[in-house]
């Protein structure tokens, strides 16, 4: 196929994630005010969306508090840097299997099963303009627990963030995610052109390899936006790799705590690295205003 390179990206940052990086840097913030901090300054650096997770302020665990969601949408909003705010729908799916010999023990320690008008109530609390939708169930390799997300449910919360008016992120960790994607639209669950993060390398979903990218780009419609991420010491090379094939970009810290061999980075210092790279293939970096209006977003204060 020939190549379509991205001129106007926009960059995400996803500020803290909720994966156990809470004390392997220090970098990573815990508290609301931490996290809202952290994703002003990643808008200052040039990140037009700042995607956010909430943790214990105390532990870093990861955790689904409205209230907390509350604190940091109204610490960013209240900045005087404008930012499209994303907030992760995620939560609330985390099924902990028992001891492979006595493995329907679903009170083990990690399992966090939630419905869905739970799992989507800070995001009608909130009324970000932009939250994420994990379109599809799969093992995850950080922990030994299974990311659970059914048609039904997906169907449920997609429905749910239409209505709201908030659009959905299409989370695609594998090839058939991307499929159901795509049923959701010509269901009507979701509008069209959707919005697609492609999301390589996390065990045990798609592979990092660029044939593997390639054909989920090639999977994805043509009106469609989408940007792509890979994690750890792949993060800057798929920045570059994302841009060449016509998407736009995700970096931060939830998918990579360097910024160099050995050299911890911060939110801020990631996406300074990421502009770089999109500037010297000679694409433009576009503000949150643009991404509002090329992806029909509406910016609303909290209800």
């Amino acid at each position: 196929m020939p190549l379509t390179m991205n001129r106007d990206v926009f960059i995400t940052c996803a500020v803290t994630g909720s994966g156990g990086t809470q004390d392997r840097s220090p970098h990573v913030p815990r508290s609301p005010e931490q996290i809202a901090d952290s994703a002003i300054a990643a808008a200052k650096a040039g990140a037009a969306v700042v995607h956010c997770h909430v943790r214990d302020p105390e532990t870093g665990a990861p955790s689904r508090d409205k209230g907390l969601f509350r604190e940091v949408t109204d610490r960013i909003r209240d900045a005087e840097v404008d930012v499209v705010l994303n907030l992760t729908a995620g939560m609330g799916g985390d099924l902990v299997f028992g001891d492979v010999e006595n493995p329907l023990d679903l009170n083990s320690a990690g399992t966090d099963m939630a419905g869905a008008t739970e799992r989507v109530a800070h995001v009608a609390e909130c009324r970000p303009e932009i939250c994420t939708l994990d379109c599809g169930t799969m093992n995850f390799a950080e922990a030994d627990y299974v990311m659970t997300n059914t048609p039904g449910m997906l169907t449920a919360m997609g429905a749910m963030m239409t209505e709201l008016g908030v659009k959905p992120e299409i989370e695609a960790f594998d090839t058939g995610h991307l499929w159901y994607a795509k049923q959701l639209v010509k269901d009507g669950v979701l509008e069209s052109p959707a919005l697609v993060q492609l999301c390589m390398g996390v065990p045990w979903g798609a592979p990092n390899d660029l044939n593997t990218f390639m054909a989920m780009v090639n999977n994805i419609p043509e009106d469609w936006a989408w940007s792509a991420f890979s994690l750890g010491r792949d993060q800057m090379a798929y920045v570059a790799a994302s841009v060449l094939a016509g998407g736009n970009v995700r970096v931060g810290l939830e998918d990579n705590l360097m910024l160099d061999r050995g050299v911890l980075a911060t939110n801020e210092q990631l996406v300074t690295r990421a502009r770089e790279i999109i500037e010297r293939l000679g694409a433009r970096v576009i503000g949150p205003q643009e991404v509002r209006d090329k992806l029909g977003l509406t910016k609303r204060a909290p209800v």
